[in-house]
């Protein structure tokens, strides 16, 4: 027999990692585990357990606390304690201790590696080659933050106190895109693991012990989802960080609606791997094994939605049979197995269910003969094939290592058939044209793509979603943000509530006995939707009065219906999107200039409202804020990052969409081009509401958009109530985002109303903000809420 043949026929022997240390560390603790709060170990107030099972064996590893409220309460007043010791600690001290915990991860790292795989069930390769190196990447990269924080981020200030709640596929790993940015900015956390999975963070809070670590900065309280509410709800923490299924996602963004807590999602996915007829595909199958059959299928960004070129797919599919009759299942402390354990006994039901029903709507199963252990729970890869895009396997999460194969002719139907799902978390594109793999990853409502690889994770490259995937960024620079707000925000005073019913009634004629007249009406003012003027649906208007009771007008009285009729001229405006960044800036240049022409006009009209000087100022100010998104249109660039592979990161500022925006009450004019110039800037389309106490003077403005060369559609103004139109715009699936300034109420609504879609909302938390100060209401924090990063990953290199 040959070499050759001898490699081909040889049968892998058993490579177990030692599990000893593991086991000796279980014992050290008795096997029972209490929450780690206020850098001690405390039984839990209810005095409850539970217990944590090997999905390899389904044996018991050890005993954990079960949190309730009580825990969390006490988990927050430590961390609410030492948040100002933290927070005052010089920039090089908080990254000493990032350092440090950098330094111990690796020290500790086959002991963490082990336990990760004991706990979860991912093969031992991948805990070892992958988890926790990342985790040390992760501390390492923020120490540096934490030394440069007061540089590069001067006017912001740490959130507070963090809750932070993490799921079971990788409880390490994701702990530390938690923990490691919260603490470089200054923030103390409390974290609730995952059920299935608390092992390796309970380890991690006796490295935070071993580095010294201040006691409260960093607090875990383990247990199951009633744990988890208790920290979304409790009053005293200042932010959620959120992963996990996006059901549980709604959940927390119904349940922190009403709060002034920042939330950050990374939810569920069904990322599309698209490969065109010109790909490597042997170098493809091999990306697809780790797409899909990385850590059994259990990956938020999974592979799990297969699209080939219809020349191509007959060779992919049997390419992809033979690869998969070589991958081998089986206990995942064997160092030669490729996919380990299902988590738990109902995720493995889950999977099982979800495949029933794909084959039932017509899919076609094949897996490979292989054994599976007798105890445990495991699931063999498996591939559908022959799916419709309408199948339940091709649009929910099935969160295991399942494969649903479809194919396309075109690059346009291969992006439509991508962006066909409500998630928008990942995509893989497979090409050797550079030039189609790009045109499509640009293309495709994802916040991570990668190009001819897979599965490619950095702390320098910011990873989240879009849609139903969630919204904010863990990792990179915009992964920090998360964790600060602008220090003049932090501490605004509340703006009063507002009125939400329709106004009064008609004053009589004699109480305009100031003096000064009734402005005449010289025309009707309509809505401007599509680049037109359009009458209301309702037939109807408002009256719109002086601060004195003075009639001043009527505006139209939008409704749904317009609404409606908006974001269809909004989402059809796709020529804005795609102008270039010089042209948009062009176009913003002339409606300055354009405003400029007719200053001592509108300030006129204005100054019925708000009196002359007000006026004044507030058309000065907005000439020079048009002025300004002009000039960032084509310079609020993204960024190539160079994460330590053969690859570049390109991280791409990308428009939102279509946003639905409610302009301040304040400042009539200044605060509709203060809201709305920062996301047309960009690129967005805009629905926006101007101020219920002056809408009229917008009408003055579509005159001046028709002829500044604005597609229409790419600004549609509809007046009326604000709190009917709110309720339409945040619920509507076709608007990707919100943006909400106005009273405690209106913020609290626009949170809530959005529950259903998950679209992202931006709102002043019912906040003032000076208008007339440029340092607060112009810039790049504006213009960080009008984009999302994609990072698109390309090779390079032999």
């Amino acid at each position: 027999m040959s070499i050759a043949e001898k490699f081909a026929t040889m049968e892998y022997g058993p490579a177990p990692e030692d599990s000893k240390e593991a086991l000796a560390w279980l014992e050290r603790h008795a096997y029972r585990f209490q929450h780690f709060i206020g850098g001690e170990w405390q039984a839990p107030k209810a005095g409850e357990y539970f217990d944590t099972v090997d999905p390899s064996n389904g044996e018991k590893l050890a005993s954990v606390a079960q949190g309730s409220a009580a825990d969390i309460d006490a988990a927050v007043k430590a961390a609410r304690t030492a948040s100002s010791g933290w927070r005052a600690l010089t920039p090089h001290a908080r990254a000493r201790y990032l350092y440090a915990i950098a330094r111990l991860v690796q020290k500790h790292s086959r002991l963490l590696a082990v336990l990760e795989t004991m706990d979860n069930g991912k093969p031992i390769r991948e805990s070892r080659d992958i988890d926790i190196p990342l985790v040390a990447r992760h501390f390492y990269y923020h120490a540096g933050w934490a030394q440069l924080l007061e540089q590069e981020f001067p006017e912001y200030v740490p959130c507070g106190v963090v809750g932070q709640i993490i799921p079971w596929n990788f409880p390490l790993l994701m702990l530390a895109w938690k923990i490691a940015p919260a603490l470089a900015t200054g923030n103390t956390v409390v974290l609730k693991p995952a059920e299935f999975t608390p092992l390796t963070a309970l380890a991690f809070a006796g490295i935070c012990q071993e580095a010294g670590l201040p006691a409260g900065v960093v607090n875990i309280v383990t247990g199951d989802g009633s744990t988890g509410e208790a920290l979304v709800k409790h009053p005293d923490v200042d932010k959620i960080a959120f992963t996990g299924s996006t059901e549980v996602g709604r959940a927390i963004r119904a349940a922190t609606a009403t709060s002034h807590k920042r939330l950050s999602l990374e939810l569920g996915g069904k990322s599309p791997f698209i490969v065109f007829e010109d790909a490597d595909l042997d170098s493809t199958v091999e990306g697809l094994v780790d797409g899909i059959w990385f850590n059994q299928g259990q990956v938020c960004c999974a592979g799990s939605r297969l699209l080939m070129q219809e020349s191509i797919a007959e060779v992919l599919i049997a390419k992809i049979q033979d690869r998969m009759s070589t991958l081998r299942v089986g206990a995942p402390l064997d160092k030669a197995i490729d996919i380990g354990a299902i988590v738990a006994r109902v995720q493995l039901d889950r999977i099982r269910k979800l495949v029933d029903q794909g084959v039932a709507d017509g899919a076609t199963c094949w897996q490979p003969q292989v054994t599976l252990p007798a105890r445990g729970f495991y699931y063999p890869p498996t591939l559908l094939s022959n799916v419709h895009p309408t199948s339940i396997v091709a649009q929910q999460e099935i969160f295991g290592p399942v494969l649903a194969a479809m194919t396309f002719r075109t690059p346009a139907e291969a992006v439509e058939l991508a962006n066909n799902t409500v998630y928008g978390l990942a995509a893989c594109v497979w090409s050797e044209s550079i030039n189609v793999a790009l045109h499509v990853a640009a293309q495709i409502k994802a916040g991570v793509v990668w190009v001819n690889c897979t599965n490619l994770f950095d702390a320098s490259c910011g990873f989240g979603g879009y849609r139903e995937s969630g919204y904010g960024r863990e990792g990179g620079r915009e992964g920090l943000l998360e964790y600060m707000e602008p220090t003049w925000f932090k501490n605004a005073p509340l703006l009063p509530a507002e009125k939400q019913a329709p106004p009064e009634a008609e004053l009589d004629d004699d109480s305009t006995a100031s003096g000064i007249n009734t402005p005449d009406i010289d025309r009707t003012v309509k809505l401007y939707i599509g680049g037109k003027q359009a009458r209301p649906d309702s037939g109807y208007s408002m009256e719109v009065r002086a601060s004195d009771g003075r009639l001043l007008g009527e505006a139209p009285l939008g409704n749904r219906k317009d609404i409606r009729n908006a974001v269809e001229a909004a989402r059809k405006a796709t020529s804005w999107a795609r102008a270039t960044a010089h042209n948009r800036a062009q176009v913003l240049y002339y409606c300055a200039e354009n405003l400029s022409q007719r200053r001592d006009e509108i300030a006129h009209r204005l100054a019925a409202a708000v009196g002359e000087k007000q006026a004044a100022a507030e058309v000065d100010l907005s000439i020079e804020r048009i002025f300004s998104y002009a000039a960032w249109a084509d310079k609020f660039d993204g960024a190539v990052h160079n994460p330590p592979f053969r690859n570049v990161a390109i991280a791409m500022n990308e428009a939102i969409g279509t946003v639905g925006a409610i302009c301040p009450r304040e400042a009539p004019l200044l605060g509709f081009f203060s809201v709305v110039m920062p996301t047309l800037a960009v690129g967005n389309t805009v629905i926006a509401v101007p101020s219920e106490a002056y809408p009229l003077i917008t009408g003055d403005l579509y005159q001046l958009f028709d002829t500044s060369d604005l597609p229409g559609g790419a600004l549609n103004i509809v007046t009326g109530y604000t709190s009917q139109l709110l309720k339409t715009l945040a619920e509507h699936d076709d608007v990707d985002a919100v943006w909400c300034f106005g009273d405690e109420a209106s913020a609290a609504a626009a949170k809530a109303m959005s529950v259903g879609n998950l679209k992202q909302v931006w709102t002043n938390e019912g906040r003032a903000i000076d208008w007339f100060n440029p340092k607060l209401a112009e810039g790049r924090w504006f213009l960080e809420h009008a984009t999302q990063v994609k990072n698109i990953w390309v090779p390079y290199g032999e």
